[in-house]
């Protein structure tokens, strides 16, 4: 079993396109245009080292499955398979990277867990992924944003080289010499009407959702109250009823699709037996 090298720079790459261009061919340049894919991000390889920190950002292990939207040469995917032994599928459009990322796989012996294919990155499903990696565009982040918050489970893992989700705060953020990466938690979508059963108590919640966090309304026994300090880390959750009059009170738990449940209670004012369900 051999290491792939991925020590390829761009400059190398840059080169080698050179390269490849003052080579003559029998195809006319309007032919040669004509089958190139039209790329939404130019390739340029992610550093092994950056590609090292993104994995243990996202903390990988056996059970994952990774994608890496815009492979390349299959390092990221080729990395995880060999390094923590997890599954995953990578996209390109360019059919030369894909090529190159099958042999790569195949030489690090990764070919049965690891799998790639010449598809758009846009239409390609995401919902499987327990970990999303990319070193996109800014734009084009921000088309997946949409799909990444809808499609995938929460808990899952999103991880970027260089570039940001516009204004979804990052979970994480590290530097690899220069470079940027970034991370993300999926969490859960809870924004909308809640009915909320404490005891003998009931309340009624309205959640307005920011991505990992929100705010809202609560009506306790006819009287509203703020909801405050709203925090999700996947599927786990946690805010504060705070009464006009009386003690706040914490809840601590697990959202479950249209269900919320307690998880945990190490403080006198956590709420120790809730439940929630969706009132919409």
């Amino acid at each position: 079993m051999q290491t792939p090298d991925f020590r390829l720079n761009r400059r190398t790459a840059l080169g080698l396109i050179g390269t490849a261009l003052s080579v003559p061919t029998a195809l006319p340049v309007w032919a040669q245009e004509s089958r190139r894919p039209r790329l939404d991000v130019p390739y340029v390889p992610t550093p092994q080292d950056v590609v090292d920190r993104m994995l243990d950002m996202a903390k990988v292990t056996s059970s994952d499955f990774v994608m890496d939207l815009g492979c390349g040469d299959g390092r990221m995917l080729v990395t995880a398979a060999r390094k923590f032994g997890a599954s995953g599928f990578g996209v390109d459009i360019n059919p030369d990277r894909i090529l190159e990322a099958n042999d790569n796989a195949k030489t690090a012996g990764v070919a049965d867990k690891i799998s790639f294919e010449v598809r758009n990155l846009f239409s390609t499903p995401i919902e499987k992924a327990s970990v999303l990696t990319m070193y996109l565009l800014p734009d084009v982040n921000l088309q997946l944003r949409p799909r990444i918050l809808k499609e995938m489970k929460p808990g899952s893992r999103v991880v970027s080289h260089a570039f940001t989700m516009g204004d979804w705060e990052t979970d994480q953020r590290a530097q690899v010499g220069v470079r940027d990466i970034y991370f993300w938690i999926v969490p859960a979508q809870v924004e909308g009407k809640w009915t909320v059963r404490e005891g003998n108590d009931t309340y009624a919640l309205d959640l307005k959702q920011t991505y990992q966090k929100f705010d809202g309304l609560a009506t306790v026994n006819g009287a509203v109250a703020k909801v405050t300090g709203g925090q999700l880390i996947g599927d786990r959750i946690s805010f504060t009823v705070e009464p006009a009059n009386g003690r706040h009170r914490i809840f601590v738990g697990k959202v479950d699709g249209g269900k919320m449940s307690v998880d945990t209670a190490s403080a006198t004012d956590v709420a120790r037996d809730w439940s929630a369900t969706r009132a919409n």
